[in-house]
């Protein structure tokens, strides 16, 4: 209260007296301000345009984007994470045309007096507002944090911020006043220094001394006194306070400080000496002087956590350009104490956001950026501070040399980086480097590059993974994700930030800085971890970030800057030390992937995934690939690549000879290692991304690898395509560069598939597919390998390419990978081709071809695939003919293995011929037992290269001494260690003892083993034929189409023929190879093991194709079931169980038991049922009288009143009826159901009862969560799976019958009359069977149950006394009512169509007249009220009715009561089966009555003279022939009659000119119609019999003919309506008689005569709402709206899309009896079905009964996407095809089959 009268004195004291809103409006007047400003917190929707914007982080409110001009322009709207502020009219964050800046002139000056009291009282108020915030705060005790009492402290002042809050909406004069008060010193001294007499004044500002010091900050007077001694002392002891605050809270930072004192000397302090080393950071840290209240203001905010409230208000001021200064300098002054804060916090998210929601504000503005970075050392700020940080948490690094390193590395495990606390601070460091003169500065600074190094290499080898080796690791961290997390933020993001800033030629020395303090910090690296040149074993670390930075800025060097590589490359044992980490990385991948980690658990998979994962790939494994192919192309090649083959583990492999041990594999793992080396050869060597490619190929050529493994959606490839080049995050163009060049490479490679709905359900959003000449010249299988996070992805993109090649005929077996050309090498990087052109590599591939050819264990057709791709490389990067003397001059180096090779380039050494090879072999090898021939092979696998008859040729030995060439020419110290002894044990296997020398024949070239493959693939001897030799043309023009597709053969020819172009010598030697007819190679000395082993395989293979066969059987056996049992549409499907319809046989229905398979007929004892699903229904209901849909409401005008529905109506007209009639009567005058009817469908399986119940007693075993309750009865059919919940017994009738019920009859219509009654009289006697409790009868009398159990007790119960039989009676026949209506319906509401009934064999309508008519028989009818009799007997005794009158009210009359209701009613009372004569006689006597109806509504509605005329020119005709069928003497009689009562009295109503006879024959027909098709349908079901199909307009006599109404068909020109007419009776007795019931009405109740006679049969089809094109009408309407029940703004608002309700989703605030407010109207709209459109989310769920499902979404983008949750916020567009099939699923009731994934909603929806 004393609050609030505070703030009512201050409004007063301000506005000086004067009314509140008058001062308002006085300071707005003069407000300048052309900025939005508005400021918003977290959840808010805005837009950001991108074409419009100058920095990525711009944003608009909704009103200001809507106002703008921004269509066609990039944008999206988005929910605000951590809050923001509208950009609109800021000119260094957007372009804007809404905003133009008022000139001076026009802005009025402030008349002085206006704000004179605001200048004075403001500062008092501020200040009290401090003093609160100094006395409210207590230091937190140790133990716990006081977190309440600072609330408190809070809520109490709420009240005073927000008047702050309001003073700065007053505009820019007001924002004035304050910046003024916070920001001048003379106040704040005057004020707040605590000098003076004031007690309070001084005891408040004691507690502001007290919390500077708590918080680990010096007041600058008392740190001269002991500043200098502590510097002094190395500086440690503040570093820590400064970390961890004096009172740091639960024991996280007190041990800190005295560990570090003694324990850990070695780590922490070395790096922190050498920060704290200059005064300059140490004041960064930790002292804070406060000169104005602003600054003052700030410090509280952030000791407080940041409270919503301060912050907005802060914000609020931003558009104050003085304040905008002032703030962001005090902003920069607190970081390092809002680090620490943050670092503190128990909320740290919440703050997170709140510091971020403050300083995007600040920092995206260029302008104030690069004055704050010149005044306030904002860089050195920044980077001291993120250093601090991280100090924080430093462990020991464990790479390499465990004792002894000194390397300190993060700890992923800690709270900072787990729960990414760093990243505002990180995020902040990003967008000052988004403007290029900040970056400019940065890259200048060679102080700050070294400590950004340093900063850098705490991340260098964090995460450690050591392979287990032994058992399984007990626990599996998953500290890996704030791992990458960390690399990614705090490391790359700055690295691509930067980098955008070295794009032209005059920043060449900001890379040469970088690279050169890159290097420093490596070497420094290298040093601490004790480092050679062999890396530890079974370790590998993921985050090599200094790597990252020297290859990326050394990428952007050659590609941006044309510098000259070798300038900045370091010298040969660097390069040698940069490769072995990213190279183990690469190893240690195809060892994740060869299992050889599993112990590790799962997570170490995970790591491989994230490595190449497409956000993180740009910044981790491309730039590694990028230095290991400069290092490759700078180095020794020999020694390269035996470096590779030794890291992954496989030199062993490498011989010969047929047999070998491997020191360092298991023989399981040899495989997938090899495969994995030579795979990363082949990527090394032809991956072009850093090495020339532009930059529209690398997004074309990233696109056409993803597009190759699946087709994609505009968004994931856009998700998937994250390259860093692109996403500049500085677009001072506003677009993103390659934005544009995004979509014109998509349109250029890929076809658009618009999105499809399958019939089974399943949505399809648009997609994008690869067009033919893609596959055809563009897949690249090496880019897609790189890509893939999972291996599947990579046969997925192969299947895709062979499935291409057969479709378009251009391969039909199975096709390997294409070779892809490459683009050429930057010049800089020719260096690489040297490796394709090594011996070391000759030898490698000469071996792998021979093992290959003589089949030894352990090598794949993907090794001979790579070993040809990279034959295939050399050949086509073969350098220029080298002159012998060069190869003389390096022979003396070579000389190790000259006897292999002559030279060096591939396309001579191909042709060379290798006769004896020396190979070491265990002494088990066949080898060694006789001097072997060449054809010799084992299947064992082999240890290491010898050659000629000289030395041992080992790719080990081979490396060492490379090394050691490399090492002495570079070593400079004498006492340089140059071979730790650690490595020896890596020594050459030929020091394991029991190998022993053999000596191999050969006598093969490259060449010769490439044809002998070829012969081996095809299988055939000679299949080889050198082309040349037909065709000179193919030398010529080597790129021959027909080798560009196809599998190893192809790949053979393809390379021997550039072979042969590329030297003729070649070609000679293929041809002679060719001549010598090859001798067989002679079969396999096979011994008995090997021979099981064969059997085994070719057994194993026999078993998979037959496998195949029966699968592939099964799958078209499935498919064919699937096509008839599920496509609801075709009426022609054709199910094995019939229900017979009209077979002349005489035998009875034989059904199939899906369950136990027997067929048989149903019968007393066991009868047999129909699987079906009852469900509750109002679509019936929903049916509207316009044709016009209506819309779903998007403003307040527009609202949906549910009057003129079907389903009102219909309930009107009960509830008149029963106000003035009988209830029983009233009860059997209409039908129900129009609301919550039951629906009855089934699949059309049957079973047997008995059958069922165990089936269902085995789904309440089973424990297995299905999307069904099955307590509720529901199953899903055991053959076809659809949903079901209830069985329908099958009547025992035998087709005999059915043929006799057809048979025509001549009894005159008195006799069937006659019969009928006599039949009705009847009720009480039944067959015996159904008297006595048969099963069949007890089956049936549950699925009555079942029925009404199925809807809700207010749809069954209508009449006054609750729990009358009549109420049954009326109930069943209605479910029969709803059953034909709604089948009607699904025929478009007219029979046109003809044809079976929809559902062919399908609909159970049959079965269920059966059950009904058996109950409605237990009801009997007293005779005396039997409609029958009013329908045909004239009644003579009038008087004794009206004695009846006084006691109780009449019975309906005849004329008001509805004709379809009364064809029920007679024909289920009556006996079954019931004989079509009698149908037919029930339809003519019912159809009397009907016309009847017709004539009396339309005499009502024609205007009296009308009405005259016709009364008169039917009794001239009256006695004609033909009067009883003729409308006119019909009408005329109605009118004659009806004129006695008061009927035409009343006023007038709507009149019908209905002038001319042919319309009033049209309306007469149209009121007759429906009940026509309702009856034709039944009768279809009845008796089977197709319906006719016909036009429309002669629908009326197709079918009266059809009924039998008809009797003879005349031609249709002088067709009446009147001529079917039958009359049992002369028809003006029984019209008078029927008129007069009406007439005795009118007389006591005149009003309501009419209102009742008027029926209007018209009524549209069932529709859900029309929805508008664009999404954002629904969302800007719908997402504030309030709710109308509990008036708040829902969290999920939703709203229904058959009534346009709108609701909350699972809004407590709406929940009734524990349902909430959607399950709720579901069940009131839709009995039980609802259809939501969540407004947040753009998806639609559906509510069915106590289940629900998301269906999806009916919007979707420009690219046919969906954009579930709205979280790409794309502009969303209606999908007409979705919504029908929304519809149609609506209408037809097939939610449950369509929709597969249905949980329970437990009501909470």
């Amino acid at each position: 209260q004393r609050g609030a009268g505070q703030l009512q004195w201050c409004r007063c004291l301000l506005s000086g007296g004067e009314p509140w809103d008058g001062f308002v409006q006085a300071v707005r007047a003069y407000d300048p301000a052309t900025l939005c400003g508005l400021v918003w917190t977290a959840n808010f929707v805005a837009y950001r345009c991108r074409t419009c914007g100058i920095s990525p982080c711009m944003s608009l409110c909704a009103e200001c984007f809507h106002q703008g001009e921004h269509a066609g322009h990039d944008y999206n709207m988005f929910r605000s994470q951590a809050g923001g502020a509208c950009d609109c009219g800021d000119s260094n964050v957007m372009f804007c045309k809404r905003h133009r800046i008022k000139s001076n002139s026009n802005v009025p000056c402030v008349p002085k007096d206006l704000l004179m009291m605001s200048e004075l009282v403001l500062p008092q108020f501020i200040f009290s507002l401090i003093q609160h915030l100094r006395e409210g705060y207590n230091e937190p005790a140790l133990d716990l944090p006081s977190e309440k009492d600072l609330h408190k402290i809070l809520q109490v002042l709420e009240p005073h911020v927000s008047f702050l809050e309001d003073l700065t909406k007053m505009g820019g004069a007001m924002r004035s006043v304050l910046t003024q008060v916070l920001t001048s010193q003379q106040f704040y001294k005057d004020l707040s220094s605590g000098v003076g007499e004031n007690a309070c004044a001084k005891k408040s500002h004691e507690k502001y001394l007290i919390a500077l010091k708590g918080s680990g900050l010096a007041f600058p007077e008392d740190k001269l006194a002991c500043g200098m001694e502590e510097q002094g002392a190395g500086t440690s002891t503040l570093a820590i306070q400064g970390l961890a605050g004096a009172t740091a809270t639960s024991g996280q930072g007190d041990s800190s400080d005295e560990e570090d004192q003694d324990g850990s000397q070695g780590v922490g302090k070395r790096k922190r000496v050498k920060l704290s080393s200059s005064t300059k950071d140490q004041s960064i840290m930790d002292v804070l002087k406060h000169k104005c209240f602003l600054e003052e203001l700030l410090f509280w905010t952030i000791k407080y956590e940041f409270p919503q409230k301060m912050v907005t208000f802060l914000l609020n001021m931003l558009p104050d350009q003085d304040y905008k200064v002032a703030f962001t300098k005090t902003f920069v002054q607190h970081y390092a104490f809002i680090m620490k804060t943050l670092k503190k916090s128990h909320e740290s998210d919440t703050m997170s956001n709140r510091i971020v929601h403050i300083s995007v504000q600040l920092f995206s503005n260029e302008e104030l950026a690069r004055q704050v970075t010149e005044e306030c050392q904002l860089l050195d700020i920044m980077v001291t501070v993120l250093l601090y940080m991280m100090e924080s948490c430093l462990i020991k690094s464990e790479l390499q040399d465990e004792e002894n390193s000194l390397h300190v590395v993060v700890n992923c495990g800690e709270a900072l980086l787990k729960n990414n606390t760093y990243w505002p601070l990180v995020s902040d460091f990003i967008n000052i480097l988004s403007h290029q003169s900040v970056a400019k500065k940065f890259l200048e600074d060679h102080g700050l590059l070294v400590t950004w190094m340093n900063f850098v290499s705490f991340f260098q080898g964090m995460n450690l993974n050591k392979r287990e080796l032994n058992e399984h690791v007990e626990f599996e961290s998953q500290t890996y994700y704030a791992a990458f997390a960390a690399e990614l933020e705090a490391c790359a993001q700055p690295m691509w930030g930067l980098l955008s800033h070295c794009k032209v030629r005059e920043t060449q020395e900001y890379t040469r800085n970088v690279v050169r303090y890159c290097l420093e910090a490596l070497q420094d690296w290298f040093d601490a971890i004790n480092f050679v040149d062999e890396p530890a074993p079974n370790q590998v670390t993921f985050h090599l970030p200094l790597h990252r930075y020297f290859a990326m800025f050394l990428s952007k060097a050659v590609k941006c800057q044309e510098l000259d590589l070798d300038t900045i490359l370091p010298d040969q044992e660097m390069l040698m030390k940069l490769m072995i980490h990213p190279l183990q990385i690469q190893a240690s991948l195809s060892e994740i992937h060869s299992n050889m980690w599993v112990r590790n658990g799962l997570q170490i998979k995970g790591q491989a995934m994230t490595y190449v994962q497409s956000h993180f790939c740009n910044s981790m494994i491309d730039p590694d690939i990028y230095l290991l192919q400069v290092c490759a192309s700078r180095l020794d090649p020999d020694y390269f690549i035996s470096s590779v083959f030794e890291r992954f583990k496989v030199v062993d492999l490498l011989t010969m000879a047929s047999q070998h041990q491997n020191t360092v594999l298991d023989s399981e793992h040899e495989r997938s290692m090899l495969e994995g080396a030579l795979t990363f050869l082949v990527l090394l060597l032809s991956l072009r991304l850093h090495l020339g490619m532009t930059d529209d190929e690398i997004l074309r050529a990233e696109m056409v690898a993803q597009l190759c493994m699946n087709d994609r959606t505009h968004s994931s490839l856009l998700d998937l395509i994250s390259l860093e080049y692109f996403k500049n995050p500085n677009p001072k163009s506003g677009i993103i560069p390659g934005s544009l060049s995004f979509e014109s490479v998509l349109s250029a490679v890929a076809d658009f598939k618009a999105p499809v709905f399958e019939p089974g359900g399943s949505m399809q959003q648009g997609m994008y597919t690869p067009k033919a000449e893609v596959w055809d010249k563009e897949f690249d299988p090496v880019m897609v390998i790189l890509r893939t996070v999972y291996r599947r992805d990579v046969q997925s993109a192969m299947d895709r390419y062979t499935a291409f090649l057969k479709q378009s005929g251009k391969f039909p077996g199975n096709p390997w990978p294409p070779y892809k050309k490459r683009t050429p090498l930057h010049p800089s990087y020719k260096g690489l081709v040297k490796l394709l052109h090594c011996k070391t590599l000759h030898i490698v591939l000469f071996t792998l071809l021979y093992k290959i050819l003589m089949d030894h264990q352990n090598l794949s057709e993907h090794v001979l695939c790579m070993v040809l791709y990279l034959i295939e490389l050399g050949l086509e990067n073969s350098p220029e003919r080298e002159s012998d003397e060069e190869v003389e001059s390096t022979g003396g180096q070579e000389r190790c293995h000259d006897s292999w090779f002559p030279g060096s380039n591939l396309v001579s050494n191909m042709r060379h011929f290798i006769n004896y090879v020396r190979v070491r072999v265990p002494e088990t090898a066949p080898e060694v037992k006789k001097e072997p021939p060449a054809s010799t092979s084992s299947d064992g696998l082999a240890s290491s290269q010898n050659s000629g008859t000289a030395q041992v040729f080992s790719l080990v030995a081979e490396r060492r001494k490379k090394f050691q060439e490399i090492i002495n020419r570079n070593a400079t110290e004498a006492n340089q260690v140059v071979r730790p002894k650690a490595s020896m044990k890596w020594s050459a296997p030929g020091a394991t003892p029991q190998l022993t020398t053999a000596i191999l024949e050969v006598k093969e070239s490259m060449l010769s083993l490439l044809i002998k493959l070829h012969h081996k693939l095809s299988g055939k001897q000679n299949s080889y034929y050198p082309p040349w030799l037909d065709d000179v043309d193919v030398l010529i023009h080597p790129e021959v189409p027909r080798y560009s597709h196809g599998d190893g053969m192809t790949a053979v020819e393809r390379i021997l023929l550039k072979a042969a172009v590329q030297s003729r010598l070649n070609k000679r030697i293929i041809e002679e190879i060719c001549r010598k007819v090859t001798p067989p190679v002679p079969p396999k000395k096979i011994s008995s093991a090997e021979k099981k082993t064969l059997d085994k395989e070719e057994r194993r293979q026999k078993a998979r194709e037959r496998q195949q066969k029966l699968l592939a059987e099964f799958a078209s056996r499935q498919k064919s079931f699937m096509e008839t049992a599920m496509d609801v549409e075709s009426p022609d499907a054709d199910i094995t169980m019939e229900i017979a319809t009209s077979e002349q046989h005489v035998s009875e229905a034989i059904y199939d038991c899906v369950i136990c398979g027997q067929s048989g007929p149903s019968t007393e004892d066991r009868p047999t049922g129909l699987v079906v699903l009852l469900q509750a229904s109002s679509v019936l209901g929903q049916c509207r009288n316009s044709t016009e849909p209506k819309k779903l409401p998007t403003t307040e005008e527009e609202q949906i009143y549910p009057w003129d529905t079907c389903a009102a109506l219909h309930d009107v007209r009960l509830t008149t009826l029963q106000r003035y009639f009988k209830d029983s009567s009233c009860l059997q005058a209409v039908s129900i159901g129009w609301e919550g009817g039951v629906y009855v469908q089934t699949c059309g399986h049957t079973l047997h009862i008995d059958c069922h119940k165990s089936y269902m007693e085995s789904l309440r075993n089973d424990q297995v969560l299905q999307g069904f309750s099955v307590d509720k009865g529901e199953f899903t059919c055991p053959l076809c799976r659809q949903f079901a919940n209830s069985v329908l017994p099958c009547y025992p009738g035998n087709n005999v019958e059915r043929s006799l019920w057809q048979s025509h009859s001549n009894k005159c219509m008195q006799d069937l009359v006659q019969e009928v009654e006599d039949l009705q009289e009847q009720l009480g006697t039944f067959p015996v069977s159904i008297s006595s409790e048969t099963n069949l009868s007890k089956e049936m009398e549950s699925v009555m149950k079942d029925i009404k159990s199925t809807t809700q007790k207010k749809y069954t119960d209508y009449s006054k006394s609750p729990g009358s039989p009549d109420n049954d009676f009326l109930f069943m026949y209605s479910v029969a009512r709803t059953n034909l209506e709604l089948e009607l319906v699904h025929r478009g509401g007219n029979l046109c169509s003809g044809g079976a009934s929809t559902a062919g064999k399908r609909s159970c309508l049959n079965q269920l007249f059966h059950v009904l008519a058996m109950h409605m028989r237990l009801y009997s009818i007293d005779s005396a009220y039997n409609p029958w009799r009013k329908l045909t007997q004239t009644m003579q005794d009038k008087n004794s009715e009206q004695g009846n009158e006084l006691e109780e009210l009449p019975e309906v009359p005849v004329l008001y009561r509805d004709v379809s209701s009364l064809l029920l009613i007679q024909i289920l009372t009556m006996p079954q089966p019931l004989r079509k004569e009698h149908f037919t006689c029930i339809v003519k006597v019912l159809f009397t009555l009907l016309y009847t109806q017709a004539l009396a509504a339309l005499s009502v509605k024609c205007s009296a003279e009308d009405r005259m005329a016709w009364k008169q020119s039917g009794a001239l005709k009256k006695n004609t022939c033909n009067g009883e069928k003729s409308w006119e003497v019909l009408l005329g009689h109605v009118v004659s009659e009806l004129s006695m009562g008061k009927i035409y009295e009343e006023q007038e109503t709507d009149e019908l000119t209905l002038v001319n006879p042919d319309s009033i024959e049209c309306y007469l027909q149209q009121f007759c119609l429906p009940f026509l098709r309702i009856t034709s349908l039944l009768q279809h079901h009845l008796f089977g019999g197709d319906l006719p199909s016909c036009q429309e307009d002669e629908e009326f006599t197709v079918l009266a003919s059809c009924l039998g109404l008809l009797p003879s068909f005349q031609s249709s020109d002088e067709f009446t309506s009147a001529s079917c007419l039958d009359w049992p009776v002369p028809a003006f007795d029984m019209i008078s008689q029927w008129c007069s019931e009406l007439a005795s009405f009118a007389d006591r109740h005149p009003d309501q005569v009419k209102a009742l006679l008027i029926q209007e049969p018209k009524w549209d089809l069932p529709r859900l709402l029309q929805l508008p094109e664009n999404y954002n009408t629904i969302f800007q309407y719908y997402h504030r709206k309030t709710c109308t029940v509990c008036t708040k703004v829902p969290k999920d608002p939703a709203v229904c899309l058959v009534c346009g309700t709108f609701v909350c989703l699972k809004g407590l605030c709406c929940k009734q009896q524990s349902y909430c407010e959607c399950v709720l109207h579901s069940q009131n709209c839709g009995a039980g079905t609802g259809i939501f459109l969540l407004i947040n989310a753009s998806v639609i769920i559906i509510i069915r009964g106590h289940r629900f499902c998301l269906w999806g979404s009916v919007y979707l983008d420009a690219h046919g996407e969906e954009d579930r949750d709205l979280r790409r916020g794309k502009p969303l567009y209606i999908c007409k095809e979705r919504y029908k099939v929304l519809e149609q699923q609506w209408v037809s009731h097939t939610f449950d089959h369509i929709n597969k994934r249905w949980g329970p909603h437990y009501n909470g929806l």
